[in-house]
């Protein structure tokens, strides 16, 4: 059966910067033959997350069920005021619901963490956010992350990125998680 490689993040703009940063390391995920799903943009326009309050809404229970499945994940945030979006932590929090499960959070699961800013400073600690989060819900960030200046590189319509460097850099992403949940 093909790996499993869920992507969270974007924003709410389509075709973001983020979303297609995203949509390059999941292409990189896919060259070594996983199975992606994307969970961007409308997709993550959730309820506030509350742990006391059971219901959830359908685009809430998606989202949780292609991560508790998930064999790997890919998480892209846009920088805002140094840190994470609202968007994106919001969508985080909902893996609370994964407490409970015998693979509890990300427990035993590679993470790919990208960073999307207008400026290394943002870009940098939103990069830094994202990997606190994921070792806080006991994932495995992967070796390589990115911290994508916005103001230097740009994603064009078709999705293309203006520099190869980073472009290799978001597919190998992609690759390491698949390597790591090929080698669990």
């Amino acid at each position: 059966m093909a790996i499993h490689v869920v992507g969270v993040g974007g924003s709410l703009r389509e075709n973001s910067q983020s979303e297609r940063a995203l949509r390059l390391a999941l292409a990189g995920a896919e060259e070594l033959g996983a199975k992606t799903t994307v969970i961007t943009g409308d997709d993550l326009v959730l309820p506030f997350y509350d742990p006391a309050v059971p219901e959830r809404s359908d685009k809430a229970r998606r989202l949780v069920k292609y991560i508790r499945e998930a064999d790997g994940v890919v998480l892209v945030s846009p920088g805002y005021h140094g840190t994470i979006s609202g968007l994106i932590k919001n969508a985080l929090d909902y893996i609370e619901d994964l407490r409970e499960d015998e693979r509890v959070y990300l427990d035993g699961r590679a993470v790919g963490c990208v960073a999307t800013a207008q400026g290394w400073q943002a870009a940098v600690t939103t990069l830094t956010s994202l990997r606190s989060i994921v070792h806080a819900l006991r994932g495995w960030p992967t070796p390589l992350g990115s911290a994508i200046n916005s103001a230097e590189v740009r994603f064009d319509g078709a999705g293309e990125c203006s520099s190869e460097s980073v472009a290799t850099s978001l597919r190998t992403i992609g690759r390491q998680v698949v390597e790591f949940a090929q080698s669990r």
